[in-house]
């Protein structure tokens, strides 16, 4: 081979070398740039896309959330009675039912038939004898359903901020002893009436009963005595001022309560 030719020969492989490094380099640039604009190399999105379930399942599972509508643990019937105006929700789930221990949990929602928000959860007590959807006068169960919330009252004077028309009076002074033969006292320091056979728009005190004596009445979410109720809800008296301040008239407030899975 000629010289010229041995030289020729050299500069194309210089060539060619040059021209592999500079495709390595952009394509390391090039990889680079996909990583800083997506946050995620291109082959960790693929192994990303190959480890999501399946459309059908990610379908399925929107269904149940939308189904739910945020509330686990009661059944379709109890959530088709939420009234669709109800932006505000106290859902009261019972251990069993014939069990007096529960827990109460604050709902909201920003906009009717939206989805509810957890807000804030606490212990409860329920009555003695449990839960009953054909309660009566004096059978110490508290009754099952859905109930509106309208009027408030108590022993003290209304926390700022309350909303809801409150009664204050020194006739929220409970008589007797518990259930259990515990103190009653500061039970009614707060309460919210249930509306379960009571008139709307009048204090928790009044003692008119529109559907009969014999379903009895007066069932009010108040302070807990520590220990169960003749049928009311009993929670912590910071649980108490937390929702005279959250309930608002306008929001159509509710409350929900029975055994688990009611």
């Amino acid at each position: 081979m000629s010289q010229h030719a041995r030289a020729r020969s050299r500069f194309v492989r210089r060539l060619a070398l040059v021209a592999t490094l500079g495709l390595l380099i952009f394509t390391a640039i090039w990889i680079r740039a996909v990583v800083d604009e997506q946050g995620v190399p291109v082959a960790a999105q693929a192994s990303e896309s190959e480890n999501r379930p399946p459309v059908e399942d990610r379908t399925a599972r929107a269904a149940e959330r939308d189904r739910l509508q945020g509330l686990p643990g009661i059944s379709d019937e109890t959530r088709s009675k939420i009234p669709a105006e109800s932006r505000q929700l106290i859902l009261v789930t019972g251990k069993a039912q014939d069990s007096s221990h529960s827990t109460a949990t604050l709902y909201s929602r920003p906009a009717a038939g939206a989805d509810w928000r957890r807000v804030a959860g606490w212990p409860a007590r329920n009555g003695a004898k449990g839960w009953s959807t054909e309660r009566t006068q004096g059978d110490l169960t508290t009754p099952e359903g859905v109930f509106s919330l309208t009027d408030a009252g108590g022993l003290l004077p209304k926390p700022p901020g309350t909303r809801l028309p409150y009664s204050q009076s020194p006739f929220f002074v409970p008589e007797g002893l518990g259930v259990n033969g515990e103190s009653l006292a500061g039970a009614f320091d707060y309460v919210v009436a249930i509306d379960f056979n009571r008139r709307q728009g009048f204090s928790p005190l009044d003692d008119e009963k529109p559907d009969g004596e014999d379903m009895g009445g007066n069932i009010w979410l108040h302070v807990d005595h520590d220990g169960p109720s003749r049928g009311c809800i009993g929670i912590p008296k910071e649980a108490m001022e937390k929702i005279l301040t959250t309930l608002d008239p306008a929001a159509k407030p509710v409350i929900a309560m029975g055994p688990a899975g009611f």
